[in-house]
């Protein structure tokens, strides 16, 4: 699992604080703190890259392509989950394009390597629910790590394989 960090290269620094001014508003209006922080990561992240995909284009869009990127890794289109929000609503929210938002969140989830059930940006309360986690290789054989003796789950979490200790 990859460290997360919000530092960024001080020529981004106006970029960033411009893309969180408006993904944390929406986080705090419709999503929660984990998607704010998470979003951070992410734009943060978008601005250490070389060179950087967000000295260019429309902020309020990338602001929003990020936070679609980090909803579909969490699933928050999925009415079941909490907090919930249609693609369409998203897109609506920010004043973009359905057609241009998953254009630029595409672009997001590629150049961060993003997919569903992503150990790196899944949030911590969606965890326990990502079997993904905690898949690891033992003799060959992959397991769910959760089903196997505490010994190898303390050593699969000092090797960084898992988020931390299942409950016992």
């Amino acid at each position: 699992m990859k460290k997360k960090s919000i530092k960024v290269p001080k020529e981004m620094e106006d970029i960033y604080l411009s893309i969180t001014k408006i993904t944390d508003e929406f986080s705090k209006e419709h999503l929660n703190d984990e998607y704010t922080e998470f979003i951070q990561y992410a734009v943060a992240e978008l601005c250490r890259k070389r060179p950087s995909p967000l000295s260019k284009g429309n902020l309020n869009i990338w602001a929003c392509a990020i936070t679609h990127a980090i909803g579909v890794v969490n699933f928050l289109d999925d009415s079941s989950q909490t907090p919930h929000m249609k693609v369409s609503k998203l897109y609506e929210t920010f004043g973009v394009k359905p057609s241009t938002g998953q254009t630029k969140s595409k672009q997001v989830r590629t150049l961060l390597e993003m997919s569903q059930f992503d150990v790196n940006w899944t949030l911590p309360s969606r965890m326990d629910r990502n079997p993904m986690v905690w898949m690891i290789t033992v003799n060959g054989l992959i397991v769910d790590v959760r089903t196997q003796p505490r010994e190898i789950q303390e050593i699969a979490y000092e090797k960084g394989l898992i988020p931390y200790l299942p409950k016992a």
